[in-house]
């Protein structure tokens, strides 16, 4: 059955409009808000708009049972398009699935705030986390595509300031290389139903601006050193373009001596976790994503709610 659902999702998404492609900023935007509008969002959860860091938030919270731990999530949209609101399907599923609250900031997009407005955005939010009492090894950062890099840079510019750790990090098919230099850009080229190279180049150039993409903040999965970083769970598909950000990242915390799972779905596309509730690998991949997170946030103190 699960393999019938996967060539039904991908008839579905290569009849779509591109998300990223050749119309206007707010046509793309209007497009993607559409199309994960349809995404089912669990029952269980509250959301409340805050204030996290200086920057509009949607904290999600468990209606029933809940957990100590707090979950920063960061939508993906590739910096170009997306909300807190977008991603609410999955970060409602985190929620659900581990108890823990979750604050999903509405960080700054290109092209009107190219690089690093991005990543100054999310280190300002788990700035605040910290500041308002929370304790790091009760916070996990995860996000999605971009959202997913910015979970991982946010770390790496963290780790500049001399912020600590927080417990744990979540990718799911993480953006993490602005150079484009992954084997499966091409490789998969044709098997991914959303991407190709012109529309990854095209989104790419919008937040890069005019900066060198040869950085650890624009391209870690080649250039940064993740030595120090939390017990990482890097979720992928086999059938996206950006599935070598994953494995190259993956390798390198390896040899950082990171505890990291490169966590890889057979003909699965980009963030496929948003098909929760009808794909079957969906639900499995976030009872996987959940099971680690309840596992690394295990004996943390009560949470507090963060200061604005």
């Amino acid at each position: 059955m699960s393999r019938e659902q996967l060539r039904s999702i991908d008839s579905q998404l290569r009849n779509l409009p591109p998300v990223l492609g050749p119309r206007t900023i707010e046509q793309q935007r209007a497009g993607y808000a559409a199309l994960m509008s349809q995404m089912l969002v669990p029952d269980g959860t509250r959301t409340t708009a805050v204030e996290l860091g200086g920057l509009r938030t949607l904290l999600v919270e468990p209606t029933g049972a809940s957990r100590p731990g707090t979950i920063l999530f960061f939508h993906g949209g590739g910096n170009v398009v997306g909300s807190p609101e977008t991603e609410l399907c999955l970060t409602a599923q985190l929620v659900v699935r581990t108890g823990c609250r979750a604050y999903s900031p509405d960080y700054r997009l290109a092209p009107e705030h190219p690089f690093p407005a991005g990543i100054e955005d999310a280190l300002a939010a788990y700035r605040a986390l910290l500041e308002g009492g929370e304790d790091p090894a009760a916070i996990v950062l995860a996000g999605d595509s971009a959202g997913g890099g910015h979970a991982i840079t946010t770390l790496l510019a963290a780790r500049r300031e001399g912020l600590p750790m927080p417990a744990a990090l979540v990718a799911f098919s993480p953006g993490l290389d602005y150079t484009r230099s992954g084997a499966s850009i091409d490789e998969k080229a044709g098997l991914d139903p959303i991407f190709t190279r012109e529309s990854l180049e095209g989104s790419g150039r919008l937040y890069v601006g005019g900066a060198d993409p040869r950085q650890e903040l624009l391209s870690p999965a080649t250039l940064a050193d993740p030595s120090g970083f939390p017990p990482t769970l890097l979720q992928v598909g086999t059938n996206e373009l950006l599935l070598d950000d994953s494995t190259r990242w993956a390798r390198r915390a390896r040899d950082a001596g990171v505890d990291v799972i490169l966590d890889v779905t057979a003909d699965a596309p980009h963030v496929f976790q948003t098909y929760a509730g009808v794909l079957d690998e969906a639900d499995r991949a976030l009872e996987r994503a959940a099971l680690f997170l309840t596992q690394q946030l295990a004996g943390t103190a009560p949470a507090t709610r963060a200061a604005a």
